[in-house]
Order: C-alpha cells, then structure tokens, then sequence
C-alpha cells in the first residue's frame, strides 16, 4: 500500500511527512562484543536485512538506536530527503511530542541498544548532570558529552553483572576469607569497616575508605597480591577444594580477561547479579557496575559519558570514580528493577525508571493474534522486533512496512500502528520511549 504524505501540525506550522519510517542502524565492534552470530546483536542484523554479512572473526557488540551523532541511524526510506534520524528530527521537532520537545530542547532524549556480551566490560560508573558538564568541559575527550547517563539493562539471555556495593557483612566476610584482598585494603580501614556495621553513616564513610584505598594501591602491590590469591585458587581447585569463599570462579574469569588488573579485586566489593530474560537493572548515576556476560536490551539518556577505574584498556579516573560513587550497600536482589503489567494492554509489560529521559515497553503478542495496534504514545519511540514477524500499517506511513526479526521502527509521537501479523508464534517488541 502506497500513501501520500499525511499532514501534521507540527512547532514550525502545517507540514508534511511521513512519521512512521523504517531504520538501518549503527553497530560498535568494540572487542568486548561475541564474536560473529554467537553475537544477538549480529543475528537480529541478518535477520532484519537479508543481504547484511557478518564477519565469522568480527566482534559485535553493540546495535545504537537513536540519533546519537556517533551512531545516528539512517532512515531506510529514499522517499524521505533527510538521511538520518538526527536530521529527519531536527527538520520536524514536534515528532518528538510537545513535552519531550520542550524539555529536552528538541533532541531525541534517550539512545536505546541492543548489548552482546563476551569479556567483561569495565568498573564504572556514569556521572550527573552537574559532573558531567564538568568533566566535559575539563576533559572532553575522555568525556565527549555533558549530560547524564542513567541506564536499564532488560536480558534477552541470561546476563550477568556486578551492580552496586555489597551487604557489609559480606564485604566484611570477604575481608576475612581472602586475606589478599585484606592486604589491599589495610588493617585500620578494615577494621573501620566490620566495627561500622549497624551505623548506615558510619559504613558509608568506612566503605567509601576500603574501596578508595584498594583502588589507589600502588601497582606492583596489588599485582603480586593478585597473583598469589590466583595462585591459591587455583591449588584449592586442583585440589578439590571450594573456593566459593573467594568467589574463586569469578576471579580467574576476570583473571584471564584482564590480568594483572585491580578491577579483578572488585568482585568483594560490587554484587554479582544474574538477570533472567525480562530480567532488568536500572543503573542511575554513581552506581557502581559492570556487565560481566549475556545479551541484553539497554537504554540510557543519550550520552557516551563513562568514568571507568578498572577492567579496561581505556582511560582510567580512579580519583573521579572513588568520589562520585554512592558508598549505600544492599543485596543483590535490591538491584532487580521490576516491570508492571499495562493494566489496559495485557501484552505490555513498562520498565520505567526514576528518571525522565526514557521508559521501555516489552510488547509480547500471543500466537493467537491475527492483528495489534501499537498504541500511540505522547513521545517519539523506537520499536525493536526480537521475534516475530507482521505487516505494519499507519495513517503517518508512506507505505506500509513488513518487519521481521531485527527490523527498527521509528514511530512519532501520538501515531498508532497496526501489526497484522504473519507468523503463528507471536512476536516479541520493545519500545524506547519517553513518558514524562
């Protein structure tokens, strides 16, 4: 079906275009990534585009969503003059939905990804608004952007990571049980620390000292101390003994990652979370993590800002990370963000942190369905399909658009989709959006 362009109000008067469109997106080979179609990131862009290659050698890590300027996606539509996404929105701002355009001065607020995990990322964390304004303008090429970063991890495999400190207790067992990393942190801070428990102030002060103290141990401290403790793990191993005490698995994975790396200490700090598929983490600003393995669906404020202090071959701030952090330990099971059933849409599941700049949608259509409406929202939104295959249809498209495993759709605010569905398995959709 072909249309003629509909006609919208839009901030700069009576125009005409297209707002529902169809988007080739950006992918980063970062050497983190799973290698050729172990990678969920290459398997969706094979599936979305027939004729894509995939290098078999060729890490995938990461698919951008967005209009990014280091990824800004391109519209797969010829019929429509702008090239990419950042241009389409700059040409029509009220795209973006009257609130979202006025407050985050007409750009599209979050950056939506698709992750496939390998080796594990860094210890980092992101700044706030204030921080990193001032970092960008202090050191903007280590810090390429001046806005926030909050971020939402959803599994699409299982997926581990390391999220924000500890319970104190187990800090303190750790302390106890591995006395390498008891020579890092030194007798008075980790007697600080186990004689703080019971005192929220108090252990805050105290953890805030173990950790900076760990992270600013002189090199060839720590490195011998690293490599006695992988020394011992190992003969416990063989020997066949349990060295759950030490997290013993954990460390000679990260070991043989990254050797000789501080970051490898940070596992008796930081939980070790595992998300099921559905499973999300929100990672708000000076929250501590790293993504350690697993594919996954993330979004975040649109910004590249990143303080790391280990695990990494890039820049490294230990000074900037061990101040900004919130020293506030919970458990694990503290760090699983829950999704709420639309209470009108049984098959929309919300993920919506405490931050304005983005919310996500898990869309699950049961194979029964011949046909569903994608609901229109007050806020330009990115539809992902994971699974699934249908013909979609709207009154703002030029024509209609098939979508398949992998394919991306833009869709402007207060539009509506119809989906009429081609396959009898149901599809799987997210939905990046921004609910103020």
């Amino acid at each position: 079906t072909v249309r003629a362009p509909q006609c919208s109000w839009l901030s700069n008067g009576r125009v005409c275009f297209s707002a529902v469109f169809p988007l080739s997106c950006a992918v980063q080979n970062y050497a983190w990534g799973k290698v050729g179609l172990d990678s969920e990131v290459a398997k969706l862009i094979v599936s979305g585009d027939p004729l894509a290659v995939v290098d078999s050698d060729e890490p995938y890590a990461e698919l951008w969503m967005g209009a990014h300027p280091k990824g800004d996606a391109l519209i797969k539509d010829n019929r429509i003059s702008q090239r990419t996404l950042g241009q389409w929105i700059a040409d029509n701002p009220g795209s973006l939905g009257s609130k979202v355009k006025d407050t985050f001065q007409g750009q599209l607020p979050f950056l939506f990804k698709v992750l496939s995990v390998r080796l594990a990322l860094s210890i980092q964390a992101h700044p706030n608004k204030e921080l990193a304004a001032r970092l960008h303008a202090q050191f903007p090429d280590h810090y390429p952007d001046n806005n926030h970063k909050p971020e939402m991890a959803i599994a699409l495999t299982p997926f581990e990571g390391l999220c924000g400190f500890r319970p104190v207790e187990e800090i303190v067992s750790f302390l106890k049980s591995v006395p390498e990393f008891h020579a890092l942190v030194g007798n008075e801070a980790a007697e600080e620390l186990q004689s703080s428990v019971g005192d929220p102030g108090r252990v805050s002060e105290a953890l805030k000292k173990c950790f900076t103290r760990m992270m600013n141990c002189e090199k060839k401290v720590f490195v011998d101390q690293l490599n006695m403790l992988v020394k011992r793990v190992l003969e416990d191993a063989a020997a066949g003994k349990d060295t759950s005490g030490s997290n013993g698995d954990l460390l000679l994975r990260l070991h043989s990652q990254f050797p000789g790396d501080i970051g490898c200490f940070s596992i008796y700090f930081l939980n070790r979370v595992t998300l099921e598929p559905g499973e999300a983490m929100f990672l708000g600003a000076s929250e501590p993590h790293a993504y350690l393995y697993g594919d996954c669906i993330e979004c975040m404020a649109c910004s590249d800002n990143t303080v790391r202090a280990g695990l990494t071959p890039k820049y490294i701030d230990v000074n900037t990370l061990c101040e900004m952090l919130h020293y506030s330990p919970a458990p694990a099971s503290s760090k699983i963000f829950s999704c709420v059933q639309d209470p009108s849409d049984p098959c929309v599941f919300l993920y919506d942190p405490p931050v304005p700049d983005f919310s996500v949608m898990r869309i699950q259509i049961p194979g029964a369905a011949k046909q569903y409406t994608l609901a229109p929202v007050d806020s330009a939104g990115i539809l992902l399909v994971v699974q699934g295959e249908a013909t979609a249809s709207s009154a703002a498209a030029l024509s209609d658009v098939a979508l398949r495993r992998g394919s991306v759709l833009f869709v402007s605010a207060n539009e509506s989709v119809a989906l009429h569905l081609g396959s009898p398995g149901g599809m799987l959709l997210f939905r990046a959006c921004c609910l103020l």
